[in-house]
C-alpha cells in the first residue's frame, strides 16, 4: 500500500480538484492506497470541502485541529497515522503532478533506496512554470545556507515531493522537531546521519502562484531553524543514543 499525505492551509479553492487527480490517477494505476490529508488550522472552508469528499475516496482520511503549526508539524500527524509500505508526500497544488510518482515507485519498492526526493534543479528537470524573481531568489539563498552550515549533498531540498519507504519515514519524523517550512532539511540531514539511503532524481515542476510562503517572516523563520538543525547536529542531537535518552526522559514526565 502507498499513504500519499498532504498537508493543507486555507486550500478550499485547489484542493479539491487535486484530490480527484490523485484519485484518478491512483484507481488507474491499480495502486492500492490511503489519502491522508492533514488540515494545518485553516481558516476558511478547506475543512468542508475535504469533507464533501470523504465519501467518494477509497481509504481517506482527514486529521484536523484548530491552530496552524507549520508544515513539518503537519507531516508529523500524518506520517504517524498512515500504515503504506510507501509514503508519498506531495503538495495540495501538485506543481509536482501526481504522475511522477512513477518515477519513483520502484527506486522505494525495489528496497535501492530508503528515501526518494523531487528536484527542482538538476539538469534534466522539468521546469514548465517558473516561479517569481523573488521566489527563485529567496530559494537559492536558502539553499547556499543548507549547504554551508548542515549538508552539502542535495541540489534542491524544498520540492515538495518526496517519497520514503514506510518504516523509513516514520523513523524520522518521530523524532524530527522543526514545525515549519525548513522540515525537509531536518529530515534529511537526519536521514544522511542515520546511513539511509537517499537519492535526487529530476521532475516535472509548475510555479503555482499562490504560495503560502511569507517572503520576510518565514525566510527568517526558516534560517532560524537551519540555525537549530545545524546546533543539534554539532551536538549529536539526531544520534540514536540521544534520541533515545531524550524520549525516555519525555517518558518520565
Amino acid at each position: 500500500m502507498i499513504s500519499v499525505i498532504i498537508p493543507v492551509y486555507n486550500e478550499e479553492r485547489r484542493i479539491g480538484e487535486s484530490l480527484l487527480k490523485i484519485r484518478y490517477y491512483l484507481t488507474r494505476t491499480a495502486l492500492d492506497y490511503e489519502i491522508i490529508v492533514i488540515d494545518d488550522g485553516s481558516t476558511d472552508n478547506t475543512k468542508q470541502v475535504l469533507k464533501r469528499y470523504c465519501p467518494d475516496i477509497t481509504n481517506f482520511k482527514i486529521i484536523s485541529y484548530p491552530i496552524n503549526k507549520g508544515k513539518g508539524y503537519a507531516l508529523r500527524q500524518g506520517v504517524s497515522a498512515s500504515i503504506g509500505e510507501i509514503i508519498l508526500l506531495t503538495d495540495a497544488d501538485l506543481s509536482t503532478p501526481i504522475e511522477e510518482l512513477a518515477h519513483m515507485l520502484h527506486l522505494i519498492s525495489s528496497s535501492e533506496y530508503d528515501v526518494v526526493i523531487g528536484s527542482r534543479a538538476l539538469k534534466t528537470s522539468m521546469t514548465i512554470k517558473k516561479q517569481p524573481w523573488w521566489r527563485q531568489g529567496m530559494g537559492k539563498v536558502f539553499n547556499r545556507f543548507v549547504k554551508l552550515i548542515v549538508l552539502n549533498d542535495f541540489h534542491d531540498t524544498q520540492c515538495g515531493f518526496k517519497m520514503f519507504s514506510g518504516k523509513t519515514a516514520r523513523s524520522l519524523f518521530k523524532d524530527a522537531r522543526v514545525n515549519r517550512f525548513a522540515y525537509d532539511v531536518e529530515i534529511l540531514a537526519m536521514a544522511v546521519r542515520k546511513g539511509f539511503k537517499v537519492l535526487e532524481v529530476p521532475v516535472k515542476w509548475i510555479n503555482s502562484p499562490a504560495s503560502k510562503v511569507n517572503p520576510v517572516c518565514d525566510s527568517l523563520q526558516m534560517l532560524y531553524d537551519l540555525a537549530k538543525i545545524s546546533w543539534r547536529q554539532c551536538l549529536n542531537q539526531y544520534d540514536s543514543s540521544y534520541i533515545k535518552a531524550r524520549q525516555d526522559c519525555l517518558d518520565l514526565t
